[in-house]
Order: structure tokens, then C-alpha cells, then sequence
């Protein structure tokens, strides 16, 4: 049987797009970008941000698809290049993993501030009682975080189920549009609220400050380097993978920058939505990770109030559910395109169904810890890391790392694993296969641009801003 009918191969190239698009534009996007621009001072974040996607970003997706495509396998590419560098395809094979043990559980949790504004529409409580008190007591109400946990999983592992052409294709073509107009409308409407402006200033009214002071740029930095990883999918071997299922005859070039522009204008919008409604009703920019969530549900029930306050919070929540799922079947694709590999390579016929399964149900029981810990808010029905290690909060031995389980998946995966994949790839593509990305898309008939510039910044650039990134994750996390 002919080895792409097995893998599976993306029908058209804009499939391919809105899937690697739907794999950027996530939880990354509409819950870590604003918060992270909130917190780090708005305008220099953005300045920071926007740098590394252009000089870094870009090159490290073009070369994860074109590794993809030459070796025609998703995380057993490292293998394929040398047996010695397999253990770079691990790193990447474990980072969705990990990823996915606290993406799904935030997924889920959308999903239950979706179904929430439904019943409001309706005239029911859709929050237990709470009102905007709910974000407190949803991190304590274990059933329904393993419920929407188990949902969210649900919804991922059928998709990934359907394959490459038959689901992950299939969705996105539908999701992303659907997900762009529903954006834009909210922009919209929250761009004509009383004291949105202030929002805008916030984002764009050139500020430096933040680069006056050492820590604070570094600051900034690694929120802006952790920022553009997680929101470009790279060194966690979606895009290795999504190249491996590209045809020949596919321009990785264009590709590589029309997914990161994409990326990083549904950000800025993402940015629009939230801290301009974020202005115009008191809500602080650096709310933190509950922006998404607690301040957010506060514009929606206090600020806007009433039927519109509700079908505007459904809509909001329903884009972020969507916009998570497009990410966590991204996530999914890349274990279940690794056994798949695996048994193609054996001969076997592969059982991509029930790879899905397996990997959907070990994820949910991995998963469990950080939708019962609270998010370290201590004395859940599961403990936090600094708990077990009978640690108080702010006392000593505490570290971002050990808040919840959250933050602990989040230090190997963001503080450590995907810098650290990145910089590898950097040097094996700079170093030892420097021709390969020059061939690879020279192999469409597309000329290759930039070649000088692509090798200095394989060589040099990236892996120094790899390193320095490195450096300041694990100094965030530890220190």
C-alpha cells in the first residue's frame, strides 16, 4: 500500500494552512497574549514579540516543515537524520505531552464558561449561584473540572480520529474562518465602548521604559520568547509533523511566513478584544492568567450585563473553545503520527483510531492533577507540588515551578524542552545539514530566498537567542 494513503496527506494547500494556522491560533493567543502584554508593559512586549517572531520565528517553522517533508515522518525525523539525534525527536514527541496535561484541562474550562452564558441566554443560572465570583469556585468544583476536562479530550481524540484529510482538515476549514468572523464581530463591538481607547494606547503608544533596566528587558524577553513558541507551535513537533503530510510540490517558504503572519495578526486582534474591553470596564491589563477567565466573565455579566452581556460572553467563550481544540488536536496528531510512523515502518497496517484512544485516555489520567489541584490555590482535592513538598507559599523552596501542576508541566516543557529543542535544531540545520532547507524548498521549483541571511541565523543568531531564552526560562522559574 502506497506509504502516503497510510500517513494520510493534506488535500489542498489552504487545508494545510488552516490547520497549521488553527495550530498557532489558540489558548496561546486569546489567554497568553494579552495577559503577557498586560503584565510586561503593552507596547514593549509587543516590540519584543514581533522581533523574535520575524528574525526567529519564522525560520524555525520554515525549518520544522521542511525537515517534515524531507524525511516524510513527524517526530521520527531526528531518527531518520541519525540515529544519534533521536533523542531530540523525543524531546519534541514529549513536550505535546506534557503540553496537553494542562491545555486540555484549560480547554475544558472554557468550554464550561461556554455552556454557562448558553443557559444565561436561556434565563437560567449558568453559574452555580456565583455570579462573578465563579472562577474561584469552578477550580474547587472537581467534578465538573474532570467533566469538562473529559469533554474537551472527547472532542480532540474524534477529530484526530478522522485523520489528516477526513479530520484535522476538515475541521479547520470550517473552524478557522468561523473563528475569524466571530473575532472580528467582538472587536468591533467592543471597539464602540465608552473608555476602550485606553486600551489601544496601551497596546501601541510607543513606551521604552521597559527597556531601561536590565531585568525588566529580560523580563519582557522571556515572556515574549515563551509567548512566540507556544503561539507558533514550534519545537513541539506539530509543524515537523504538518510538513510531513505537505506535497512536493508545496512553496515551505511562503508557507512558513503567510502561518506566523496569520498567527501574530489574530493575536494583536485577541489584544483588541480584550484589553480595550479590559479599559472600558475597570478590569486591570495584568489580571494574570485569570484574565481570560474571571475578568473576563466580570466585562461580560457586570459590564455589559443583561442579554447582551450573555450572547456576547457565549460567543466570546465558544471562539476560545474553538480556538483551543484547533491546538489540542495539533498536540494530539503529533503522538499519534509518531506510532502511526512506527508501524507503517514495521509493515503493519496502522490502527490510527485506537493510537487515539490510547493517547486521549493517557493524556486525561496525566491531566487529572492540574484539573483537581486548584491551580495551587492550596487544600484541593488533589496538592500542588509545593504541597507535597510541604513547602508555603512565598516561604522558602518556593518557586514558579512548584505553584500547581500547571506551571510544573509548563517549566519542562516552555522553561526548558522547546528552547532547548530549538537550539539543537538550529545547529544541526546550521551546522550539519546546511543545505537542507535550501533543497527542500527548492524541491517545489520555488527559488529559495535569503540563503545567507537563512545559514548566519541557523549558525549564529538563533542558537544565541536560544540560549539566552534558556537562561531566562530557567531563571523564571527557579529564581
Amino acid at each position: 500500500m502506497d506509504e502516503n494513503k497510510q500517513r494520510g496527506q493534506w488535500g489542498s494547500t489552504f487545508g494545510f494552512l488552516m490547520a497549521s494556522i488553527g495550530s498557532a491560533i489558540g489558548l496561546g493567543n486569546l489567554w497568553g497574549f494579552p495577559y503577557k502584554m498586560g503584565s510586561t508593559g503593552g507596547f514593549a512586549f509587543l516590540v519584543v514579540y514581533l522581533i523574535l517572531v520575524v528574525l526567529v520565528g519564522r525560520l524555525l517553522m520554515m525549518g520544522e516543515f521542511a525537515l517534515g517533508r524531507k524525511t516524510g515522518l513527524g517526530v521520527g525525523a531526528y531518527a531518520k537524520l541519525g540515529q544519534k539525534y533521536k533523542v531530540i525527536g523525543w524531546m519534541a514527541a514529549f513536550c505535546p505531552f506534557l503540553i496537553l496535561g494542562f491545555y486540555s484541562v484549560l480547554a475544558g474550562m472554557t468550554l464550561r464558561y461556554c455552556v454557562g452564558f448558553l443557559v444565561q441566554i436561556f434565563g437560567m443560572d449558568g453559574f452555580a449561584g456565583q455570579g462573578s465570583g465563579f472562577f474561584g469556585y469552578l477550580l474547587y468544583d472537581t467534578k465538573s473540572m474532570v467533566l469538562f476536562l473529559a469533554l474537551a479530550m472527547l472532542v480532540t481524540m474524534v477529530i484526530v480520529m478522522g485523520g489528516v484529510q477526513g479530520g484535522i482538515e476538515k475541521f479547520g476549514k470550517v473552524a478557522m474562518p468561523a473563528l475569524g468572523v466571530i473575532l472580528i464581530g467582538i472587536v468591533i463591538f467592543v471597539a464602540f465602548q465608552p473608555g476602550a481607547i485606553e486600551g489601544y494606547k496601551f497596546m501601541f503608544k510607543p513606551d521604552f521604559s521597559q527597556f531601561t533596566d536590565p531585568k525588566s528587558f529580560f523580563n519582557v524577553l522571556k515572556v515574549a520568547s515563551g509567548q512566540m513558541f507556544f503561539s507558533l507551535s514550534l519545537a513541539m513537533g506539530i509543524n515537523i509533523t504538518f510538513g510531513s503530510y505537505l506535497a512536493k510540490d508545496k512553496d515551505i517558504q511562503k508557507n512558513a511566513l503567510i502561518v506566523p503572519f496569520s498567527d501574530t495578526l489574530f493575536a494583536l486582534f485577541a489584544g483588541m478584544m480584550i484589553l480595550p474591553a479590559c479599559a472600558a470596564f475597570g478590569v486591570d491589563y495584568g489580571a494574570g492568567p485569570g484574565l481570560l477567565f474571571a475578568s473576563m466573565q466580570n466585562v461580560f455579566l457586570d459590564g455589559m450585563g443583561g442579554m447582551v452581556g450573555n450572547v456576547i460572553g457565549f460567543l466570546f467563550y465558544f471562539l476560545v473553545f474553538i480556538a483551543a481544540i484547533t491546538s489540542s488536536i495539533a498536540l494530539l496528531e503529533v503522538l499519534a503520527s509518531g506510532v502511526v510512523d512506527k508501524q507503517i515502518a514495521k509493515g503493519k497496517n496502522p490502527n490510527r483510531k485506537m493510537v487515539s484512544i490510547l493517547f486521549a485516555v493517557a493524556i486525561f489520567i496525566f491531566a487529572l492533577p492540574t484539573a483537581m489541584d486548584a491551580l495551587g490555590s492550596g487544600g484541593a482535592a488533589v496538592p500542588a507540588p509545593f504541597e507535597l513538598l510541604g513547602l508555603e507559599i512565598g516561604g522558602e523552596g518556593y518557586a514558579m515551578w512548584n505553584d500547581c501542576w500547571l506551571d510544573l508541566y509548563d517549566m519542562i516543557t516552555e522553561g526548558v524542552l522547546m528552547p532547548l529543542g530549538a537550539l539543537f535544531m538550529s545547529l544541526l540545520l546550521g551546522w550539519k545539514f546546511p543545505n537542507l532547507v535550501k533543497d527542500e524548498c527548492e524541491a517545489s521549483g520555488h527559488k529559495f530566498r535569503g540563503e545567507a541571511y537563512t545559514k548566519f541565523a541557523f549558525r549564529f543568531l538563533i542558537p544565541i537567542v536560544m540560549a539566552i531564552v534558556l537562561y531566562t526560562q530557567i531563571q523564571a522559574f527557579f529564581l
